[in-house]
């Protein structure tokens, strides 16, 4: 157990105090923490953008230690994007320089009347002026916060918002470690609303000493480097994924007019290797999957970390466009302004088929697919909120309702965030997950992709064997809530360890009961069935925060693309001629058939109500009864 600074923005107040056990023990740190705090500190109806709305980063149970991938910080608030129950997470140094500096959480509310920032020296808060850094890109910021030029982490670690953040626009987000951000469901926008630019610490503390922890460090670490399933991500991270998804159909294009592109040889993970001038991974990680890349942009060469699977696809398909440089320009501009790469491009896309549906023109840009300058301008805009890019600062959904004439039908998001880079249509248990998820549309709150990796091994120790060869088939939608749901509560456990979820619920590599032995090192007496309960108290309070602000089963609904349009799938077929791939004759369809079917078996297994509510003798069995008072529930 650490410490929990609580700042209030408003007045300057700042106190440190121990963590309440209690809270630790029923819902380990990171993800979980954060649930709880937000959920009892923030009223339902506020205004996002109002000093009520809480912005609270949190710690997990293994940060601070070693741990492989134990590098996940957690951002909790109400989201500006669905004014619903949002958070962010990110991995880089960040987190753990927070733990070695003795803090599992700030909490953070009210807003100061000029710029400020905190300054963290282990567990010493104060909150500085910052007019000097206000308007500052993020990479800018971090140069003066840490020293341009300084050895990585020799000045500690700095979050901060760009100027995305400070104008509020609802798909901002928080980058640290100058590439990685906390960027979905808009906590930029939240933090830019309380005047606050960055978050700055530093810790004397180089480690956590733990003879018996160590050893499991140890086995854990040789065990994920030796895992088949992990050397796709250290090989050659997560772009590996662009290739198969093509062949699947899972791969967002056009706006998810389409799941395939022919251009696929431009940007598959043996093409980005080309880009690639450094091998990169977050603190405490084996794996390191991450990479710097260098492409030449439109004033000369541009240097990044990334891309990363999501942001090239958004970058690249989604907008129709081939070009690797523009890919790599576009994340590095969208890493300095403060935005969420995914919704970045996922509203440029919208902004494209409205275009190409006669419903929006621009003088400046033309709106054009795969169009460079569109592209590359739009992000700039959209940050600044100049011309278009104020319309699509609001995100998808708030964009197609003023531009009406049906644009809605265009705008793909669920409770009004963007959705990620997986064809619901095809990855059927993701469109469910993207559904239900409590922060919108969302891979990472489930990430039900046993199936499409053909990982029958996990399937057989995880699920009854009659049922094995129905979940396993990616097009049968009888058993997808099945997958969904166990994936939901390790996701939450993952978030609330401050785990990278690529070693566990992505590829499961580690199963729940793996981390069970360096739990106890921490202090944590549980079994596997205990930790599962901790993951489903979690995701069953999320509920409960959406359901206290007026959510229910209207929300938990994908855009009516998936469900009454068929998808054309191709063949990815070489051409013997010139060795590339090109997309041959159609091989099938695919579509969602029974949407509400999967709906009622995820809300029957969770033993929640038609509407989506938790049913009162759910929240008792999870110690979740005071939680609930006063809302109503069947």
């Amino acid at each position: 157990m650490a410490n929990t600074a609580w700042i209030n923005l408003s007045t300057g107040e700042v106190r440190v105090e121990k963590t309440d056990a209690d809270l630790l023990k029923h819902f380990l740190g990171g993800r979980g923490l954060g649930a709880k705090l937000l959920y009892d500190h923030v009223a339902p109806g506020i205004d996002p953008f109002g000093p009520e709305n809480y912005l609270i980063f949190t710690n997990g149970a293994f940060s601070g230690t070693p741990w492989p991938s134990s590098s996940r910080y957690h951002v909790t608030f109400k989201s500006p994007a669905t004014n619903g129950y949002g958070y962010a997470n990110s991995g880089g140094g960040f987190g753990p320089e927070l733990a070695l500096a003795g803090f599992d959480a700030l909490v953070i509310w009210g807003a100061s009347p000029t710029p400020v920032y905190l300054k963290i020296v282990d567990t010493e808060v104060s909150i500085e002026k910052a007019e000097h850094l206000w308007g500052k890109k993020t990479g800018e910021v971090q140069d003066i916060l840490l020293g341009a030029g300084s050895p990585t982490g020799a000045n500690g670690r700095v979050a901060c918002i760009g100027p995305a953040g400070e104008n509020r626009v609802r798909i901002a987000a928080i980058i640290n470690d100058y590439g990685r951000a906390a960027a979905r469901g808009g906590p930029g926008a939240v933090m830019g609303s309380k005047n606050l630019k960055a978050v700055h610490v530093k810790a004397s503390s180089k480690g956590i000493s733990n003879k018996d922890l160590t050893v499991e460090i140890k086995a854990a670490s040789q065990h994920l480097l030796k895992d088949p399933k992990m050397q796709g991500l250290i090989d050659t991270g997560t772009v590996f994924l662009m290739r198969p998804k093509n062949i699947s159909g899972d791969l967002p294009a056009k706006n998810h007019q389409l799941g395939q592109v022919p251009f696929i040889d431009a940007m598959d993970g043996a093409k980005m290797k080309d880009y690639r001038i450094k091998r990169m991974g977050c603190r405490f990680c084996p794996v390191r999957c991450s990479c710097e890349s260098v492409a030449d942009g439109v004033n000369g060469k541009v240097v990044t970390e990334g891309p990363e699977y999501e942001t090239t696809d958004a970058l690249g398909p989604v907008c129709w466009n081939d070009n690797v440089n523009v890919i790599i320009e576009g994340n590095l501009l969208c890493n300095e302004y403060g935005l969420d790469t995914i919704s970045t491009g996922k509203v440029i896309g919208f902004a494209m088929e409205c275009h190409e549906k006669g419903l929006l023109s621009d003088a400046e840009f033309s709106l054009e697919w795969g169009d460079a300058a569109t592209i590359l301008g739009l992000i700039e805009h959209i940050a600044l909120r100049r011309g278009l890019g104020d319309l699509l600062a609001e995100g998808t959904k708030r964009a197609a309702e003023k531009i009406g004439h049906g644009a809605e039908a265009y705008a793909m998001h669920v409770k009004g965030l963007e959705i990620p880079e997986q064809e619901p249509r095809v990855a059927k248990g993701m469109g469910l997950g993207h559904a239900v998820s409590n922060r919108g549309a969302d891979h990472l709150y489930g990430l039900p992709a046993i199936d499409l990796g053909g990982n029958f091994e996990t399937a057989r120790k995880i699920f009854s064997p009659e049922i094995i060869d129905e979940l396993m088939e990616s097009s049968n939608e009888k058993y997808k809530a099945d997958m969904l749901i166990y994936g939901e509560h390790y996701c939450a456990l993952s978030d609330s360890f401050g785990i990278c979820k690529f070693t566990t619920s992505e590829e499961y590599s580690l199963m729940p009961g793996d981390f069970i032995p360096g739990l106890k090192a921490l202090g944590f007496d549980l079994d596997e069935r205990g930790l599962l309960e901790i993951g489903e108290r979690i995701v069953n309070l999320e509920r409960l925060f959406n359901v206290r602000e007026g959510f229910g089963r209207a929300e938990d609904v994908l855009p009516r693309r998936f469900t009454t349009e068929e998808m054309p799938i191709f063949a990815n077929e070489i051409d013997p001629a010139t060795g590339k791939t090109t997309l041959g004759k159609q091989i099938g369809t695919a579509i969602i058939h029974d949407f509400d079917a999967m709906l009622d078996r995820y809300y029957q297994l969770r033993h929640w109500d038609q509407q989506g509510r938790p049913r009162p003798e759910k929240l008792h069995a999870l110690g979740l009864d005071q939680e609930a008072a006063g809302i109503l529930v069947s």
